[in-house]
């Protein structure tokens, strides 16, 4: 080996340090771990029908068929007596 090869002595019998030149372009990527986060929806208004009341009235006429009689006193002509005639 001759002097200048070996990195420890120079011709003049000086020791001269080998340089260093060490160079790496490498992306860095690291994964990180997944966050959770919690998305509570707004309130929605939903309205639901209520129920549908039905209803059938029954109708009633109370009252009588014919001509209501009408007293003529007591016992009158026409034969209805005080109260007359009620259907």
């Amino acid at each position: 080996l001759s002097p200048c090869t070996d990195g420890s002595a120079s011709p003049c019998g000086v020791a001269v340090p080998q340089p260093v030149a060490d160079s790496c372009n490498e992306p860095c990527v690291r994964q990180c771990p997944d966050s959770t986060v919690v998305i509570y929806p707004p309130p929605v208004v939903v309205t639901i029908p209520g129920p549908i009341l039905s209803t059938f009235p029954q109708q009633s006429v109370v009252g009588s068929a014919g001509v209501p009689e009408v007293a003529a006193g007591l016992g009158g002509s026409t034969g209805a007596g005080v109260g007359g005639a009620f259907g």
